[in-house]
This record gives structure tokens, C-alpha cells and sequence, in this order.
């Protein structure tokens, strides 16, 4: 859906600026020229924007952090010895 006519942006640019970085309607206007002319999309604009970052938000937090539990090291093949102990010329 269009949200401003005036430099035809679309709710996918915004949502996607919003993916690429964008956090403030400054950047919006940056980035795609939102609010530049008449100003009328601004309210709908920054609608877009907030939905989009808490959006960005919540699929951030439901990512797991992945941690090690461990601390020993995989062993070595026979191989991988060998190659780090000889060269060949």
C-alpha cells in the first residue's frame, strides 16, 4: 500500500528501511524522502515505522542464543596433526 503519493513509498519500503536500519522517522525521510512535500503521509508513516520495529523487536527476541557448554576442543585427526606438524616443500 502506498503510504506517501508523493515520492510513492510503499508499507514494504518502509517496513524493509526499518530491516536495513532505520529507526526514526529522520531516517525514513533520509533514506526514502518520506514527508518531504506535503507531509500528509507523516502520521501513517511513522505507524508503519513503529509497527516495523516492534516487529523487528519481537523477532529478535524469540532468536535462542546459541552458547558453547563446553570448553574442551574437538580432536585432532590423525590428518589434521600431521599437517600442522610437516610442510611440504
Amino acid at each position: 500500500m502506498y503510504i506517501c503519493v508523493c515520492k510513492g513509498v510503499t508499507d514494504s519500503a518502509i517496513r524493509e528501511a526499518v530491516n536495513n536500519g532505520a529507526e526514526r522517522m529522520r531516517d525514513l525521510k533520509t533514506c526514502l524522502g518520506v514527508t518531504e512535500q506535503c507531509g500528509i503521509c507523516a502520521c501513517h508513516a511513522k505507524e508503519i515505522l513503529e509497527q516495523a520495529r516492534a516487529e523487528k523487536a519481537q523477532l529478535h527476541s524469540s532468536i535462542p542464543e546459541i552458547t558453547c557448554l563446553t570448553t574442551e576442543q574437538p580432536e585432532e585427526t590423525d590428518y589434521e596433526r600431521g599437517y600442522r606438524y610437516y610442510s611440504v616443500a
